[in-house]
């Protein structure tokens, strides 16, 4: 079945942009919409082109005023919204972290990177989650990305950033920080450049000063292992704090579904990471 994209339950719907999108000089081809017909069980969003965010409240009682924003994967053509977007929320909350969900621009813009516009969409959901903490009551230094597959190299993207915004302020808001605090990066893609296998991607550079990382991948994901390890790898030399976790077994896009397999437990390392981290005081 494929609908016209909609809210999910509770969420509260942000536009991201209060005027025109930057470099959306016309509307897509097809409307916005969410497709829940595959086999597989995964719900698609496609032709996103007003991007906005969810925000998901921690529960007072166990809210720890850390926030983190979650980017869905779907190789910037499409959104897995709930196994990687919703789903992924929902966890968050329960072990007392704030969320936001990234509907970000989807496909790829023509003649872009294909970064370009979703980097756009991931900075300015990080300057308006930071210029809103006293009123949502979270932490401004307290901010966190993730992200799956396509999503894991945009967050990736967003930590290591070099230079100003990608896109010309538009109020208030951008004069926030831009960069995450922190990032998790579940089977992250394309962060291995495709000339050389050694070096990681020409617009990804990691310094002393990009922000600490938790990165989990499976072994028998066939196409993405290494490109973590290279990371892992330039953030070890840098002595940026970084823990990678290679599972045996799970493949690609595991996400939040359930299975058998110890890939399942990554949740509970990711936990283990941000309690050690001092993030869930």
């Amino acid at each position: 079945m494929v609908m016209t994209a909609v809210p999910l339950p509770g969420a509260e719907i942000i536009p991201l942009w209060p005027g025109a999108v930057p470099g959306e000089s016309k509307p897509l081809e097809n409307p916005e919409s969410l497709d829940v017909s595959g086999k597989d069980g995964i719900a698609r969003m496609s032709n996103v082109s007003l991007p906005g965010m969810e925000w998901y409240p921690a529960p007072k009682e166990t809210n720890t005023g850390t926030a983190i924003i979650v980017c869905p994967g779907g190789g910037y053509n499409i959104l897995a919204y709930e196994h990687e977007g919703s789903k992924v929320c929902e966890w968050l909350n329960s072990i007392g972290v704030n969320a936001v969900l990234l509907k970000y621009r989807v496909p790829r813009r023509a003649n872009l990177p294909k970064q370009a516009a979703p980097l756009q969409d991931a900075q300015r959901a990080i300057c308006l989650t930071r210029s809103r903490a006293a009123q949502w009551g979270i932490h401004p230094n307290r901010l966190g990305i993730l992200g799956f597959s396509a999503g894991g190299h945009l967050a990736t993207c967003a930590m290591t950033h070099q230079g100003e915004l990608t896109y010309p302020k538009v109020d208030a808001a951008d004069d926030a920080i831009f960069r995450p605090d922190f990032g998790i990066l579940v089977y992250p893609a394309y962060l291995q450049d495709d000339q050389n296998k050694d070096a990681l991607s020409n617009e990804i550079t990691v310094t002393k000063d990009t922000p600490p990382a938790f990165i989990v991948v499976a072994h028998d994901d066939r196409t993405f292992v290494e490109g973590s390890a290279l990371l892992y790898l330039a953030l070890r030399r840098n002595n940026v704090p970084a823990e990678l976790h290679v599972f045996s077994e799970g493949g690609h896009g595991f996400g939040m579904k359930p299975t058998t397999k110890m890939v399942s437990t990554w949740t509970n390392r990711a936990a283990d990471w941000l309690q050690a981290s001092g993030l869930l005081k």
